[in-house]
């Protein structure tokens, strides 16, 4: 992929936020449980970060994925992962469905205030009964006049204590599973919605993570994106941009983790010399460093492709199973480094560890991934004869 000089301006503005208006308070918020999102979403609306690829008419820059690509990417040199994973929750979880199916109504009602950082949005798929099985969700929503009232609940919402709307899933008939859902966009202030206390979580402490539940919730039939019955069709695309998006969003995280680590035992004296001084610790950094290169070439090529118009949920699909795999040996390996250190809760290597162990799990878990690829280069067992 070749990146022009609007890509590198792009990416010097988001490092240059990053390393001004977030890092400097990164473990307050660690230790707060939160970050503040209205904050900080205002001020990344201000410098067009959040519509990046989103429509001109709604305040985006109205350019193609590869620049969103390129934003994410450089959220990565954040020293947590919970603030770009609550950031891509926004530009591409929440917000791509809308964006591509949704009115003009709609868009000006939801879109334009995320794109310009004045709302907070969530995306609430996952159920305690349906994480990765999306076709197993049971909250429903059924009409009334021209309202549909929703009951159900969903887990795992990321954003949700202090998200302003939520791209709901929701089944909307009896059909095939893979026909009856929908999209709806939820205000949540709307009577009935009820956020459920923060979730206290192994990593990504920085970001609010709740229930959420409705009672009898009642909103307006035009708040649907696109056709009724299209809710899992559309769930499916968006995944791709997250995909994606955690894929990327690893890769600055994982080089500064093992330039950290170089750094450190090249300081570390172990029987009078440097512990980078042993071939099996330095041989073992340049080749973390090798594989992140590589996952970077894979990434680049299903994004292409992806602006290309191609459908690239294969390649996704492997670019965040091999993401969350290379995330984890990398942050286990750079702890053993570290020691007694690496064991410490603020340390660097540690905080990486609980951080990117969430890739393998959510947007889609490891085992999800693979029977994609599976069924996509057909290496799916045979079925038995009778």
């Amino acid at each position: 992929m070749r990146f022009t000089e609007e890509h590198q301006q792009l990416r010097r503005t988001v490092r240059d936020f990053v390393a001004k208006e977030i890092n400097p308070h990164v473990d307050g918020w660690e230790r707060d449980g939160a970050f503040p999102a209205h904050e900080v979403f205002k001020k990344m609306g201000r410098l067009g970060l959040l519509g990046v690829n989103k429509p001109e008419a709604y305040g985006g820059m109205g350019l193609d994925y590869s620049f969103q690509m390129a934003a994410t990417e450089e959220l990565g040199t954040c020293t947590c992962g919970a603030i770009p994973m609550a950031i891509g929750v926004q530009t591409d979880m929440a917000t791509p469905a809308l964006a591509r199916w949704g009115s003009h109504e709609l868009k000006q009602e939801f879109l334009a205030p995320a794109i310009a950082g004045e709302a907070v949005a969530s995306i609430a798929v996952s159920e305690a009964s349906g994480g990765s099985d999306v076709a197993a969700i049971k909250t429903v929503a059924k009409k009334d006049g021209s309202d549909y009232v929703i009951d159900g609940s969903k887990m795992w919402i990321t954003n949700a204590a202090q998200a302003d709307w939520l791209c709901l899933l929701v089944n909307t008939g009896e059909g095939p599973v893979h026909m009856n859902k929908t999209l709806v966009i939820v205000p949540t202030k709307t009577k009935g919605v009820t956020v459920g206390e923060k979730i206290d979580k192994l990593g990504m402490r920085a970001s609010d993570t709740c229930p959420v539940f409705f009672d009898g919730v009642r909103v307006p039939q035009r708040h649907r994106i696109g056709e009724e019955g299209m809710g899992f069709m559309m769930q499916m695309v968006q995944f791709q941009e997250e995909r994606l998006c955690g894929s990327v969003g690893t890769l600055r995280g994982m080089e500064l983790l093992i330039d950290q680590t170089i750094a450190y035992c090249k300081e570390r004296q172990t029987f009078g010399r440097p512990l980078i001084d042993n071939q099996v610790v330095h041989f073992r950094l340049a080749e973390l460093r090798t594989e992140v290169e590589l996952l970077r070439s894979l990434v680049y090529r299903a994004v292409e492709e992806y602006v290309g118009g191609a459908d690239t949920t294969l390649l996704a699909s492997m670019a965040k199973l091999k993401a969350g795999r290379l995330a984890r040996e990398v942050s286990d390996a750079c702890l053993q480094y570290w020691g007694g250190m690496g064991f410490t809760w603020d340390n660097v290597a540690a905080r990486a560890y609980r951080d990117t162990r969430l890739l393998s799990i959510g947007g889609g878990a490891d085992e999800i991934m693979l029977g994609i690829i599976c069924k996509l280069t057909n290496t799916l067992p045979s079925k038995k004869r009778s």
